[in-house]
């Protein structure tokens, strides 16, 4: 039939999970504060999968993104209650 045959193993199912994750969360974070820390560690996720296929820059900025979610968390639970 002629078309390209997608190979799924575990790293790219790990991968799809953990960008998925951090699709989900982002669009849920308006809804609670918990679903900007989901989004933190979804992209703790997507930095492993970055790294264990070898795309180190893309490990480090996801790396980074979860930082940033991460402290955007700590400052809505103090300081917004």
């Amino acid at each position: 039939m002629g078309g390209a045959a997608i190979e799924m193993n575990a790293l790219t199912i790990f991968g799809l999970f953990a960008v998925t994750a951090m699709l989900i969360f982002y669009a849920l974070e308006k809804r609670s504060s918990w679903f900007v820390l989901a989004f933190s560690f979804s992209c703790l996720l997507g930095s492993a999968y970055g790294f264990l296929q070898g795309a180190w820059p893309f490990g480090l900025l996801e790396a980074a993104w979860a930082v940033v979610a991460a402290r955007r968390w700590w400052l809505l639970k103090n300081f917004n209650r």
